[in-house]
């Protein structure tokens, strides 16, 4: 049985609630620090992804998935999941919830 078995029940929203098997094999090998890689408060889109790149004087500097380079509080930067449990089905799998 394929694990995308019965998901043409949900039709155009399919892909966002499972990765292909391709997609899924990818996240499974993407380098990922779960020391450096975070997610942090952007006032424009709610949270973005980031990673930290240096922390002083009370302030974390990191390094955003746009380019950006933004200095915040620590209490503004969230631990991140890694890449394999984007789209997971089951919240009990991973480590960091928000």
């Amino acid at each position: 049985m394929s694990r995308d078995a019965g998901m043409e029940i949900f039709g155009e929203a399919a892909p966002y609630l499972r990765k292909s098997e391709k997609e899924r094999i990818e996240a499974q090998n993407q380098p990922f620090d779960a020391k450096t890689y975070c997610f942090v408060a952007d006032p424009e889109v709610e949270y973005t992804r980031g990673r930290i790149k240096a922390a002083q004087d009370g302030k974390i500097t990191v390094e955003t998935e746009d380019g950006r380079t933004v200095a915040v509080k620590p209490d503004d930067v969230y631990a991140m999941n890694p890449p394999k449990f984007d789209r997971v089905e089951d919240v009990a799998m991973l480590t960091h919830l928000h």
